[in-house]
């Protein structure tokens, strides 16, 4: 198994390149999730608006350079980053 800084070293050199890819919205390093449970495998994980089936030049792979993958589906959220009057950026009242 490779180590933490190999990995992150990997997922460095490719990162843009997984970016390109449509729907990637991310690109970290982390455990790797089987049925949404976490396991003691590290992996380049990529982060995407949507998991669904996409052509196989569009697909992240299974593994790179020896480091397993891991797609996660995930949407972020931009907040505004307006405050009220009472300096409280929540927005109940």
């Amino acid at each position: 198994m490779k180590s933490l800084n190999e990995i992150r070293r990997i997922k460095a050199e490719v990162e843009a390149e997984l970016l390109k890819l449509p729907g990637v919205t991310g690109v970290d390093v982390g455990y790797k999730y089987v049925k949404g449970k976490k396991t003691n495998v590290l992996a380049i994980r990529v982060l995407v608006k949507e998991k669904k089936d996409v052509p196989e030049e569009e697909a992240v792979p299974r593994e790179i350079r020896g480091v397993p993958t891991d797609v996660i589906e995930r949407r972020f959220v931009l907040h505004s980053g307006q405050t009220d009057a009472r300096g409280d950026n929540s927005t109940s009242a």
